[in-house]
């Protein structure tokens, strides 16, 4: 337990089990819990989603109503709800007006029109002006939430412009860019729209307001911070990114995984639940596996799972380019995903010619991911760049082994395996060609075939500790810089 408790806001566009479209919703649901189980007060504040009101699993409770002026055309009346999770965290939502009655699944929470984001924000600065319980630091992910630092420093009052801001970039791919139209929207000072503010390259980026003006800036692993600052990573803002770091306001922190949800001793959705003293019950996960898929089950093939968006970011054109090859060896391949309509068709088609081998379900289903977590023998993540990634994380927990390309928190968590020195805990590969990652499926392969030595590796792995409980006290001391920071006067940008 931490003796100085700290009061933190934890804001999100989705948040597990509330609202999911992909990882970051995971760490929103877990990064609060874990911090909350140290002795911390973190609440959760994400936008009111029909979908959640409208859930009877849940009950909300209406807290206040207040009006809003964004602009002087420009008015909504804000609703905000309470609602706390069976695991404790209680959880703020903000309906500002209707932007977001569309969202009735986590499909579609990303069709909103950016407007609503604005008022989200707005919304949310406007309430720490008039709530009872104060954060001492406002936490921020991804450009759905950057205009709220922006906001908490220009036209707030001095009791929010004292709450400290920490900002956390989950991909640096999607910053919230649009037209320059679009910053006469936002209700902002004229003089931010240049390029020591919102501006950008004639356009307006919302998550550029959040690392000008937020008092420290992270992403999710130590490797993407510095990959991001080259011009390869860094999504043309790699000079700010430099700065930031050389000012000691960027650092890269891993993320974990939530272990009440991926632990498979207690795994609802597994046939058999097992652990690294028992591993019989991944024996029965692989069999009722390869027989879903419609294959009669044989231990003695490496099943290779595969649970991703479908999109070049994920390294799938290097799947792609080798498939049929892969699939001369001994494997059967079983993916879940959806995305890219071309990846969509490749798996199908893929599917539909080798159904001795390759099992594809295109979609998402939950209790699935979790089989093949659990019946797979090995996991791919060949990814082009990868911000943290989960899936290697949660493999590693089932002891299923990943083969993962060495970049961003992929090659902060992965360590090749040395079957002589029994170290290690996955198959790397640095180059991003097919070739090289062919090398790295079958050399996993091979290893595969030694049982006694995979049995023991695998049973090593498992018991690798990947919980939250590490990341969340590298955030307290994150947040206890930023709140010495702002008590002290600090004033990141102008």
């Amino acid at each position: 337990m931490n003796s100085q408790a700290i009061r933190a806001l934890f804001v999100s566009a989705e948040v597990a089990p509330l609202a999911k479209v992909g990882g970051l919703a995971d760490v929103a649901g877990a990064l609060p819990k874990a911090l909350n189980a140290e002795g911390h007060q973190v609440r959760i504040a994400m936008p009111a989603y029909p979908m959640i009101l409208n859930d009877t699993r849940y009950t909300t409770q209406r807290l206040t109503t207040f009006d809003l002026a964004l602009r002087d055309d420009w008015h909504e009346t804000v609703q905000v709800y309470q609602l706390d999770l069976p695991s404790g965290l209680c959880v703020y939502l903000f309906q500002p007006g209707g932007w977001f009655d569309g969202c009735v699944s986590s499909t579609s929470l990303y069709a909103v029109d950016p407007r609503g984001y604005v008022a989200f924000c707005r919304a949310v600065v406007a309430w720490l002006e008039r709530s009872d319980w104060g954060p001492e630091v406002v936490h921020c992910n991804d450009w759905h939430t950057a205009l709220i630092p922006v906001y908490m420093r220009h036209g707030a009052p001095d009791s929010v412009r004292a709450i400290a801001t920490v900002f956390t970039i989950h991909n640096l791919a999607y910053q919230g860019v649009f037209e320059p139209e679009f910053f006469g929207q936002l209700g902002l000072p004229d003089y931010l729209f240049d390029v020591e503010g919102l501006e950008f390259y004639g356009k307006v980026n919302l998550m550029k307001g959040a690392l000008l003006y937020s008092d420290y800036i992270n992403t999710v692993s130590p490797t993407y911070a510095h990959e991001i600052q080259t011009p390869e990573y860094g999504e043309r803002l790699e000079g700010l990114l430099r700065r930031l770091y050389s000012e000691e306001r960027l650092l890269g922190i891993l993320n974990g995984i939530d272990y009440e949800e991926w632990n498979p001793a207690t795994d609802p959705h597994l046939p058999a639940p097992y652990t690294a003293d028992d591993l019989s019950g991944k024996a029965h996960c692989k069999a009722a596996l390869q027989s879903e898929c419609g294959w009669q089950p044989d231990p003695s093939k490496a099943v290779i799972g595969l649970v991703s968006r479908l999109t070049d970011q994920k390294g799938l054109d290097l799947i792609k380019a080798i498939g049929a090859k892969i699939l001369q060896l001994p494997v059967q391949l079983v993916l879940l995903g959806t995305g890219d309509p071309t990846y969509e068709r490749y798996f199908r088609s893929l599917h539909k010619r080798h159904r001795a081998k390759v099992h594809a379900t295109i979609g998402f289903d939950n209790a699935l991911a979790h089989r093949i977590y659990a019946g797979s023998d090995l996991f791919l993540m060949p990814s082009r760049f990868e911000p943290c990634g989960l899936g290697q994380m949660i493999s590693l927990r089932y002891g299923t082994i990943p083969i993962v390309r060495q970049t961003g928190g992929l090659a902060d968590s992965i360590r090749p395996y040395d079957a002589q020195k029994g170290t290690g805990n996955g198959f790397v590969f640095t180059p991003y060609k097919p070739s090289a990652l062919y090398e790295a499926v079958a050399s996993a392969v091979s290893a595969f075939e030694d049982a006694s030595a995979w049995k023991a590796f695998v049973r090593r792995v498992i018991q690798e500790d990947w919980s939250w409980r590490r990341s969340a006290q590298a955030y307290v001391a994150l947040y206890t810089r930023a709140i010495q920071a702002r008590t002290q006067g600090f004033a990141p940008a102008r």
